[in-house]
């Protein structure tokens, strides 16, 4: 019996790859083989040093922690904004929260498009730029109509923030490096979304809502600063070999290098290569973008990086919504982040109503118990998600197989369904405010672990088809947060807060059991959507 079945894997073993033999050839760190495989240029990132790598890690991160923050951060102050402008509560968050997300969202298949053309640093420094521009009029905003457009364009500003830093990691990372780093993400994310509504809380009673917008203004100018400085191009392409190539029309995988000695990845050749292969062209030849365009790692903008049309690279990521692991990340991902919105904008009218009774500022303070168990479930998270896959690898003959990323998800479904269901519970009975903020950090603390399991399977799934499959989850997650802050406050004004996070907790349990055939059949899926490739490729 094979090892993967023993792991619980479905066996394709008529469609089991190559690898590669010759370890010789192949670079390493110690006994870890680099995957993906550096070019002997310095230019290329993956050879970056690495504190070059983290300082841009880290300026990248906090600029999408502050960014992300942007949306929710408002909900303390939302009754405020009901009453200043004589709108329902639904209509205000629907308008100023759940808007902002979704089209963030819609926004990411342009950014996306953008980035692959004409690189990631002129749409970083683009977008926070606009950022710091929008956050200066949402200072000055008077009228809801103003304050509407001020939003819906921050939503679009903040896209490039929102679905290209995963792609920057796979830029400079390595495969057994990218757990820990995406943790690092994860703890920034986690972090703008709960203390941004801590600390806007407290400027929301002490000064009002347009001075959040005023200081996230003065926020964004040092960030901007930081990325035209320690933010330089990450696009690179290297040298293709067309032994993938061959090795797809022979069993229909493709093959990269190893994650760990004798660890084999087995992943699909990307849409926009078919195209290539389909005309009959060569893989795109390494080119660095200092040496190509001048000017330095300083210039902004440097033209094309790619030869791609633009308009194509935005309907590229549609058809990777056909795609199983990309359809299980979306979900999986939006649903669990659209949960802690869901509840950031609820917790307006259920904690500023009896029994609790607490003022904006307060209720911004009840984010704190949030943060400290998201804190402490990100570097968790990465650890485990790095070092789970290694152990299993191990058991599978050294074989890596990207739904052992999988298994953090048995941690996620636990802590969030217990959760809701005693959130719902505490709050329905008026339990002391201790108890439902305890139930609801188990789900802030989930989250780390089901965002490392979906975006850490994806990237190992599709890995030339990344940054597409980014844009995919990045539009699902928008249109759940943004029907979740459509109709929770009207749902939690007639069910009550037992009937809304029972449901809840059903769906999100039903969701998070997909995880079982997916990691079960997940190598099948992987070997269909190879075949579906080699039998475009052949036409």
């Amino acid at each position: 019996m094979e090892v993967g079945l023993l792991l619980g894997l479905y066996s394709m073993s008529h469609l089991t790859h190559v690898p590669y033999k010759d370890h010789a050839d192949l670079k390493k760190v110690g006994d870890i083989t680099l995957v993906p495989q550096p070019s002997d240029n310095p230019d290329d990132p993956l050879n970056w040093s690495p504190w070059k790598k983290h300082i841009l890690l880290f300026v990248v991160t906090l600029t999408s922690g502050v960014t992300v923050a942007l949306g929710p951060m408002i909900s303390p102050g939302l009754p405020l904004l009901a009453i200043q402008f004589q709108k329902s509560l639904d209509v205000v968050s629907t308008y100023l929260v759940g808007l902002f997300i979704l089209w963030t969202g819609v926004f990411t298949f342009f950014t996306s498009a953008a980035a692959s053309v004409w690189g990631k640093r002129v749409i970083f420094i683009t977008s926070g730029i606009a950022l710091l521009a929008l956050n200066a009029w949402g200072f000055f905003a008077k009228s809801f109509p103003q304050f509407v457009a001020m939003r819906l364009m921050q939503g679009f500003a903040s896209a490039p923030f929102e679905t290209l830093v995963t792609s920057t990691v796979q830029d400079i990372f390595f495969v057994h490096e990218r757990g820990q780093k995406l943790a690092v993400w994860g703890f920034m994310i986690t972090t703008g979304v709960l203390l941004g509504q801590v600390i806007s809380g407290q400027i929301i009673q002490q000064l009002g809502v347009e001075y959040t917008f005023g200081i996230c203004s003065l926020i964004f100018i040092p960030l901007v600063v930081a990325t035209f400085f320690f933010v330089p191009e990450t696009v690179y392409h290297r040298n293709t070999s067309t032994k993938g190539v061959e090795l797809l029309q022979k069993t229909g995988t493709a093959t990269t290098a190893t994650a760990k000695s004798d660890i084999d990845i087995t992943t699909t050749i990307s849409t926009t290569e078919i195209l290539r292969i389909r005309a009959g062209q060569h893989p795109a030849p390494a080119r660095s973008p200092i040496s190509s365009f001048g000017g330095g790692e300083l210039a902004v903008f440097r033209g094309r990086v790619s030869d791609e049309s633009f308009w194509r690279q935005v309907i590229l990521p549609f058809p990777l919504f056909l795609y199983p692991a990309v359809i299980f990340g979306s979900f999986i991902y939006g649903s669990f982040f659209a949960w802690l919105v869901a509840v950031s904008v609820v917790s307006v009218p259920m904690f500023s109503a009896p029994p609790y009774n607490l003022s904006p500022a307060q209720v911004g303070l009840t984010n704190l118990p949030l943060l400290f168990a998201g804190l402490a479930g990100a570097p968790v998270s990465g650890w485990l998600a790095d070092k789970v896959i290694r152990s299993m690898a191990k058991r599978n003959n050294g074989v890596y197989e990207p739904e052992f990323r999988l298994t953090l998800m048995a941690i996620a479904a636990v802590l969030s369904t217990v959760a809701f269901v005693g959130l719902g519970s505490s709050v329905g009975a008026g339990a002391p405010l201790a108890v439902p903020l305890l139930f609801v950090s188990c789900h802030s603390m989930a989250i780390p672990f089901a965002s490392q399991a979906a975006y850490t399977y994806v990237t190992d799934c599709h890995p030339r088809d990344a940054n597409q499959a980014f844009v995919t989850i990045g539009l699902v997650k928008g249109v759940l947060t943004f029907l979740s802050a459509t109709f929770i406050n009207g749902w939690f004004e007639v069910k009550g807060a037992k009937s809304v996070f029972w449901t809840i907790a059903a769906v999100n349990a039903a969701l998070s059991q997909l995880t079982v055939p997916m990691y079960v059949f997940g190598k099948r899926f992987r070997a269909l959507v190879a075949r579906k490739i080699q039998t475009r490729i052949s036409k």
